[in-house]
Formats: C-alpha cells, sequence, structure tokens
C-alpha cells in the first residue's frame, strides 16, 4: 500500500466531509423553505439551478483553459440534472428531511447497482443478499401505516434518484469534472424556462424563501459539487460510495436539529436495510471481486 501524506488525509477528510454536509444541507435547506411556506417548489428549483449555473460559469470564466479544449457536458446531463432538482423539490413537498435523503441515497445506489447487473457484471452471493436487504428496507419503508411516507412523494423522490444516478454515471466519463458541471447547469436553463411558464400563475416566494433556494444553488449544490470532486482524487470507487451512506445520517441529525423532525421506528428500521444492504454490496463486491482473486493468486506464488 502506497504511503499517503499526512497533509493528503486530512485534505480528502476534510473535503469529504464538507461535500457530505454540502449534499445533507441541500435536503435540509429544501424542506425548511416548503416546509415553512417560504416559496414553491417550482421557484424553489429554478433558483437552485439558475444561481448554480451563474456560480459555475463565473469559475470556469476565470479557470484559465483554451475554450476549443473545453469538456461542455452533454444534453443528456444536463436534462437529468434538471429533472432530479425537480422531482427533488416537489417531494420534500411531501417528506420529511430524513426520510426523503434515505430514500434519494437509497434509489441512487440501487440504481447505479441495477446498471451494474444490466450491462453484464455477475453479482457475489454477498451481493445479491445486499440487494435482497436493500430492496426489503424498501418495501417495508412504504408499507401501509402511520408512519408510511406518501407514496406520491416516495415516486417522486425515487426518480430524484435515479435521475440523478444517470448524471452520476455520465459524470464518470468526464475528464473536465468543473467544465462539463458547470455546462450542465447551463443547459438546464431552457427546462427552467418551461417549468416557469408552467407554474408561474401558482409561484409564490418570500425573502428567506429565495435566499434558501440560491444559497442550496450557489454552495451546497455547485460549490458542493465541486469539493466533492476534489475529495474523489483522494479517495477509492470504494470509499467513495461508502462515506455516501452517511448523507442520510447527517440529513436526519439535520432534520432533528432544524425542523424538528422526530426518527420514527420505522424510519430507523427502513434505514438500516437500506444503507446495511447497500454496504454489503460495496463490501462484497470489494472483497470478493476485486481483493479475493488478488489474495488468491499471490497464495499460489
Amino acid at each position: 500500500m502506497s504511503h499517503i501524506s499526512p497533509s493528503v488525509l486530512i485534505k480528502t477528510c476534510l473535503l469529504t466531509g464538507l461535500a457530505l454536509i454540502a449534499f445533507a444541507a441541500n435536503s435540509v435547506l429544501c424542506r425548511y423553505a416548503l416546509e415553512h411556506d417560504a416559496i414553491d417548489a417550482a421557484s424553489f428549483t429554478s433558483l437552485r439551478l439558475l444561481s448554480g449555473a451563474l456560480v459555475l460559469a463565473l469559475m470556469i470564466s476565470v479557470h484559465r483553459q483554451p475554450a476549443h479544449s473545453r469538456s461542455k457536458g452533454s444534453w443528456l446531463a444536463g436534462f437529468m440534472l434538471f429533472s432530479y432538482a425537480c422531482a427533488f423539490s416537489f417531494a420534500y413537498l411531501l417528506l420529511g428531511a430524513a426520510m426523503g435523503a434515505l430514500i434519494l441515497f437509497g434509489a441512487v445506489q440501487v440504481t447505479m447497482i441495477l446498471v451494474s447487473v444490466f450491462t453484464g457484471n455477475r453479482l457475489h452471493i454477498t451481493e445479491w443478499l445486499g440487494i435482497s436487504l436493500a430492496f426489503a428496507g424498501f418495501i417495508y419503508l412504504v408499507f401501509p401505516g402511520l408512519t408510511a411516507p406518501p407514496l406520491y412523494g416516495f415516486v417522486l423522490m425515487t426518480l430524484s434518484g435515479v435521475a440523478w444516478a444517470v448524471y452520476s454515471l455520465k459524470g464518470r466519463q468526464s475528464s473536465q469534472a468543473l467544465m462539463d458541471t458547470a455546462y450542465n447547469f447551463l443547459r438546464t436553463i431552457p427546462f427552467v424556462a418551461i417549468l416557469i411558464l408552467l407554474t408561474y400563475q401558482n409561484a409564490h416566494y418570500s425573502y428567506q424563501g429565495i435566499v434558501l433556494a440560491i444559497v442550496s444553488g450557489a454552495v451546497t449544490s455547485a460549490i458542493g459539487y465541486v469539493i466533492w470532486y476534489s475529495a474523489l482524487t483522494g479517495l477509492s470507487a470504494t470509499q467513495a460510495a461508502v462515506v455516501q451512506l452517511l448523507v442520510p445520517v447527517i440529513t436526519a441529525i439535520g432534520g432533528v436539529l432544524w425542523l424538528s423532525e422526530t426518527i420514527t421506528l420505522r424510519l430507523s428500521v427502513a434505514g438500516a436495510l437500506i444503507l446495511g444492504g447497500i454496504l454489503l454490496v460495496i463490501l462484497g463486491r470489494y472483497y470478493f471481486v476485486s481483493m479475493r482473486p488478488k489474495v488468491d493468486t499471490l497464495d499460489k506464488y
């Protein structure tokens, strides 16, 4: 194992922590704004994406790189980014911050695992067990009962997670993360314009709602994504996948502190099943698929 200097380790841990807090903050900010009726979901989505696009456009304008060599994202990625943000906001009209974050990040990871399966990757038995646990957690979460989330909110947040997963898979092909992210945000502007035209008659917003949406877009989304990409340079793919499972936990803490939310038994059990199942898939693939064959090969010699 190569030696990692303490300064690099501290930098990676700091950047990772800030990025995870930013991801969790998006849920708390959106839920707070909508719960307090400070802004409508469509306006929150529009301001979030427009402010994010503005900040990223300013960042790439000072990034000294020849225009002809710039990577410029794609329209598919831009549409997925818009779809994620739009479904995310409307889902939070119905879901608590912790519940929404659990569904979102669970859907993201499960989608990426299923894409891996459908593209030909064979799964180890531990990975199948993990997938089964995660799906059992989702079924338990929406099973009829007093503390079950509204089905409409669950479906919207699941769609948001699927869109973010597709966006993330597109991002894996990027060699210029900042450029691609900026241009993907800019590509959401036509979709935002359509959203505004369709919803302007029902729009309402306050100073507080506008500030919350702009902070979500300019800081916890735009700058948060840039910080995350910087953190990824010091993390393995397995480490990056595992640490993201902390986001629903951080969101739950934020929901308790700033939204007076309560952690129900259903949420706790479902969270343990979903996150535990995904963790089993990640670690199962890392050990049995990636590491174990190498160890067995070395043992032969």
